[in-house]
């Protein structure tokens, strides 16, 4: 009996001392979970009073901008496509910010992007310009990589493919290998270049008239049936002989598409240079321009050939060949690179003519170069003195 009644006892304290403890557990949890509670109520609380706050804060300062006059919050703007502040009035566009970099040169006159960027907006409102100069790292890194050969340049960046002016005039723009630039074509828009950063090449086998080691080289862009190029042949040829051992004159062409017989007088006019009648042989495609423009085929060239004594059948083989056509095409492709279209394009020293000119204008671009090139070499001198 004594055992029994041990066990049982001990057995109640067991059962009693479980009981107690799992009281303890319920009131544990209990506080536990009423303070969880509490942090998220203060947690709610206070990210209702923030939010009322900038509520609050945002209509107080709608208030006190439309008191003023001054200022525009993003709730107003978002209630109308245009409004006025001062004496400015204001429209929204619901294109992207197009960036641009305008590479500039202080000491260039004609370089100024005023005017191109006024053209520009007319087209592209939400443009944003940055001016760099070219002798900045900035600059030179934007040439380098856009492959910049003209001044004011326009190069833009990613933003730019987002907006409807890049999807109508796409073939414009020419991107760099990243595509993270985008280059405008100037000449393709008819604005006017100000400065080249680069000149045409004088290759072996380029027509080479004058002096090769003249300070001044003339380098035209030509097509012996367009009419102002005949124009302005005669100044050529006057600055040729007046210049004399002072300046080098290069041909180079850009045969027309519209000029039928353009090509096959370029064509003519190699295979005369082959026999060192260059001058002679354009001097007779100038003035009888309007003959043989009439004709088919390469009957009148060949008889210019024979007027001028040379070699026929060398001179016929050339020209039946087309053997610079090649060379032809190469010029018409470094034209375009200018971005030159039209006839005659013509290179004084680092100056660019467009068009025919009097001799007297054509003169004085050159004496300035020549002038430029007096002033260097002076300069020159009193350093190695």
């Amino acid at each position: 009996m004594c055992t029994l009644t041990y066990k049982r006892r001990k057995r109640m304290s067991k059962e009693m001392k479980k009981e107690e403890e799992n009281e303890e557990k319920d009131v544990f949890e209990e506080g536990e979970s009423q303070e969880k509670k509490s942090s998220t109520i203060k947690n709610l609380t206070s990210l209702l009073i923030i939010v009322t706050g900038l509520f609050v804060g945002s209509i107080f300062i709608d208030i006190v901008q439309l008191v003023s006059g001054e200022g525009v919050s993003r709730s107003v703007l978002g209630q109308s496509d245009i409004f006025e502040i001062g004496e400015r009035t204001w429209v929204a566009y619901e294109e992207p910010i197009a960036r641009v970099s305008v590479l500039t040169d202080e000491n260039c006159e004609e370089c100024d992007p005023s005017q191109a960027l006024l053209f520009l907006r007319r087209y592209l409102p939400t443009l944003l310009a940055e001016e760099v100069s070219i002798d900045s790292a900035q600059g030179e890194r934007i040439i380098e990589e856009a492959n910049v050969n003209t001044l004011p340049a326009f190069v833009f960046d990613k933003s730019i493919v987002d907006t409807s002016f890049y999807l109508q005039a796409a073939q414009i723009f020419q991107s760099d290998e990243k595509e993270s630039l985008y280059a405008l074509d100037v000449a393709q828009l008819g604005l006017p270049v100000g400065k080249y950063l680069e000149l045409p090449e004088v290759g072996e086998d380029a027509i080479v008239v004058g002096n090769p080691d003249a300070p001044v080289t003339i380098v035209e862009f030509s097509d012996f049936q367009c009419p102002y190029c005949q124009l302005l042949h005669p100044s050529i040829r006057q600055a040729l002989e007046e210049f004399d051992g002072q300046i080098r004159f290069v041909y180079k062409h850009l045969p027309l598409s519209f000029h039928a017989q353009a090509e096959n007088a370029a064509l003519a006019s190699e295979c005369a240079n082959e026999q060192g009648k260059f001058i002679e042989y354009a001097d007779t495609l100038f003035e009888n321009q309007a003959q043989w423009g009439e004709t088919e085929g390469t009957a009148s060239f060949k008889r210019y050939a024979s007027t001028l004594g040379l070699n026929t059948t060398t001179f016929n083989q050339c020209l039946d060949s087309q053997k610079y056509q090649e060379k032809i095409a190469s010029d018409v492709e470094e034209a375009q690179k200018f971005g030159i279209s039209g006839t005659p394009g013509t290179f004084v020293g680092s100056q660019f003519l467009g068009g025919a000119a009097q001799y007297e204008s054509f003169k004085a671009m050159i004496e300035q170069e020549l002038g430029g090139e007096l002033q260097e070499g002076e300069s020159d001198e009193e350093d190695a003195v």
